[in-house]
Parts: structure tokens; C-alpha cells; sequence
């Protein structure tokens, strides 16, 4: 089993599932309200778990209800929580989500939370776990400064970083430069690039210093940048029930197959049947799907 360390948010998802989204200003009714254990970096900390990964997971929770239900979450899937950390002074994260349509879409509003005490000094006092990794995950959810700092520990260790960039902003050079692999949407890729269209905004951030893009597609599977080719893997054709997570259980498994020395085109195919298994599934964490069910 390769160590990975995944440094990032935690929230609990209150999701309501309608016959389609709202436009702005409108109530939609009628919809079934459900609760799931979430965040992104929680959610990608029980993918990388379930791909097969030892996973420690540096983060923050308030002690509250949701916070401990959480931090227990973690535990029954193996994951190392000693770097998990309760903050009184905080609520834990809270995301509410409305998921419609055809195509099951999704809208999703994140609080303010623990996740943002999730800082450079908790990251450090966590440096022990990073001697033994051979993978390092983080997102946005999180002060770009933790991110910063769990890259740093990522080239001092000499091991892949993987930079899931949502929810998307600009980020600085000093950052990009220390992307083994960038795990963005379309969107995502173009807002941090900068620059309008998929293959323009990719060849931007391999620019500005990532090493690999691998920009996830929904169904039509994921955009693969490297320094000696540009090509998509193709997805899955499943009937999506719930795409929430899908991006994070695709950025687990694809750090996960890096971990274990896979090639990025081979990690970024097995992610590709993961997220598409995600998909068929209600919730985020729920709907990671285990190694044994996935293609070799």
C-alpha cells in the first residue's frame, strides 16, 4: 500500500436533488433532502482509500456534531486522522447542494468553516507523515498558503504534488511550479490559465510551470497535457445519477496510480472508470467506488 497524504477540506453535504435547478430568484419544490459526508479533501482522502492507498488526511473540524461525525467517517475507512484537528472557536464545513436536471447537474454553496484554520504551521506539524509518501493531494478549500506549504513538502520529498484547483481562482507561479499534475475542469482550467479555449488554457498553465494537466470532461472522460503530447481519454458511458465527487474520486485515483508508478496516461484511465462508477451513485464519499470494483 503507497502512502498518500491528502491535505484539504471536510464539510458535511446537505443535498436536495430536484427535477432541475432554479434560476436566480426562483424556489423550485418538491425535491427529497438527504446528508452526506463531504468536502473535497475528505472526499478524495476516502477515494485514495479505497483505491488502495494508506491515507493521511490533514485538516480541521469544529467540535460540533457534524465535525465528529465526520472525523469518525474517516476513521471506519482506515484513513490516519491523527492530523485532523478540532477547533472550538469554529463550525465545521458545511456545503448545501442542489443537484437537477437530466444530466444531474449540480449548484454548491460552501461556508466558512474550520477548513479555513487549515493553515501552514498545521500543515508542518504534520512534516513526519510527508518522509513516507510517495503522492500528495490538495485543493481551494483551504487557505492557499496550506496548499503552498504541503507542495513544498511535496518537492522536498521528491514526490508527485496533485492540485485539484476548485473551487477555481488565479494562482501564483510559485505554486503551478511545483504541479506535478493539475486537476482541473474545463472551466477551472480556463479561469486560472486565464485565456478562453480548453486547448489554449492548457498550454497556458503548462507554461506558468505544471508539469501535466489532466482536465476532467464529465462523461466524455478527461484532456491529458504533457510535455510530449495533448490527447483525451475517453469516459465511460453510465447513466449519472449523482455527479457530485466525481472530480475528486478521478484526482484520488489518478495520485493514486502515480503513487504506484503507473504512467500518467494509464493513472488517468483507471480514474476515468472510477469517476464514471462515482457517477451511478448518490453522495460524495458513498459513491467512491472500491479497487476491486474497477478495471485494472
Amino acid at each position: 500500500m503507497k502512502k498518500i497524504i491528502v491535505v484539504g477540506s471536510s464539510n458535511t453535504d446537505l443535498v436536495i436533488s430536484c427535477d432541475r435547478l432554479p434560476e436566480p430568484g426562483e424556489t423550485v419544490s418538491g425535491g427529497e433532502f438527504a446528508r452526506f459526508s463531504g468536502g473535497k479533501g475528505a472526499n478524495q482522502a476516502v477515494a485514495a482509500a479505497r483505491a488502495g492507498a494508506h491515507v493521511t488526511f490533514i485538516g480541521a473540524y469544529g467540535d460540533d456534531d457534524f465535525g465528529r461525525a465526520a472525523k469518525a467517517g474517516l476513521k471506519r475507512e482506515g484513513i490516519d486522522v491523527r492530523h485532523f484537528r478540532a477547533h472550538a472557536e469554529a463550525s465545521s464545513g458545511v456545503a448545501l447542494i442542489l443537484i437537477g436536471g437530466r444530466e444531474r447537474q449540480n449548484l454548491i454553496a460552501v461556508a466558512r468553516s474550520a477548513n479555513d484554520r487549515v493553515t501552514p504551521a498545521a500543515v508542518n506539524k504534520a512534516r513526519p507523515a510527508f518522509c513516507s509518501a510517495a503522492a500528495v493531494v490538495a485543493q481551494l478549500e483551504i487557505p492557499i498558503e496550506a496548499v503552498q506549504a504541503a507542495a513544498e513538502h511535496a518537492r522536498n520529498q521528491g514526490v508527485p504534488f496533485i492540485l485539484n484547483p476548485a473551487p477555481a481562482t488565479r494562482l501564483p507561479a510559485s505554486l503551478l511550479r511545483l504541479v506535478h499534475t493539475l486537476t482541473p475542469n474545463e472551466h477551472e482550467a480556463e479561469l486560472i490559465a486565464g485565456v478562453k479555449g480548453l486547448s489554449a488554457a492548457v498550454r497556458k498553465l503548462r507554461q506558468l510551470g505544471c508539469l501535466n494537466v489532466a482536465v476532467t470532461l464529465g462523461a466524455r472522460g478527461a484532456l491529458l497535457a504533457s510535455e510530449t503530447s495533448e490527447h483525451i481519454i475517453p469516459g465511460a458511458c453510465v447513466e449519472p445519477v449523482d455527479t457530485v465527487g466525481a472530480g475528486d474520486c478521478f484526482t484520488a485515483w489518478l495520485a493514486v496510480g502515480l503513487a504506484e508508478g503507473m504512467s500518467l496516461d494509464d493513472a488517468a484511465k483507471r480514474a476515468c472508470h472510477a469517476a464514471a462508477i462515482s457517477v451511478t451513485r448518490p453522495g460524495a464519499q458513498a459513491s467512491m467506488p472500491f479497487r476491486s470494483e474497477v478495471p485494472a
